[in-house]
């Protein structure tokens, strides 16, 4: 399935968020900082992905709903989208 901007917005939005923790993480690991810290930023940075993950996927399965609802074959099947959705659990 090929993504849309109308099905991305909000994890596009949330991918950049994450890639600002993640720079404020590497900045925090050069300067030395503590490691709790640290680790903190780096697991809020790992829940925004898997977040955006989960974002793409629902899309997707509401973008194959409203296909199946106009009488069309879905893009990806909803086998397909499971395996995608436990790839990211």
């Amino acid at each position: 399935m090929r993504l849309r901007p109308e099905m991305t917005s909000d994890a596009l939005t949330r991918l950049k968020r994450a890639r600002g923790q993640l720079n404020a993480v590497i900045e925090m690991m050069e300067t030395g900082q503590d490691c709790r810290d640290v680790l903190t930023q780096l697991a809020a940075v790992s829940k925004a992905i898997d977040r955006a993950g989960f974002k793409i996927i629902a899309s997707g399965m509401r973008h194959c709903n409203a296909a199946r609802e106009r009488g069309e074959a879905p893009e990806m099947t909803e086998e397909e989208l499971e395996k995608l959705f436990l790839s990211l659990a």
